[in-house]
């Protein structure tokens, strides 16, 4: 099996929450061992999924995110988000 590598996704643009929750898998990943291939695998996803997640790039489908962070062992909480009323 081949040891798992993590290179570093561009650093240079403004790091999204998904880019944050990406970097969290990805080094959750490695210190598991898990190579991007077999964390799909696990997880029942696509590696290109895997890969997108951890570089905060393209787009990934929240089952998939849920389904990655199963396979990681981790949580998502959900956010709430505040309602605001709208002036008429």
């Amino acid at each position: 099996m081949s040891q798992p590598r993590r290179s570093s996704p561009n650093r240079n643009s403004p790091v999204s929450e998904i880019a944050r929750i990406g970097e969290s898998f990805a080094d959750r990943r490695v210190q598991l061992r898990l190579t991007q291939q077999t964390l799909a695998d696990l997880a029942g996803v696509s590696r290109s999924s895997v890969q997108s997640l951890e570089y905060g790039t393209g787009s990934v489908k929240l089952t998939s995110v849920v389904e990655i962070a199963d396979a990681l062992g981790l949580r998502i909480q959900p956010m709430t988000i505040a309602e605001t009323k709208v002036p008429r």
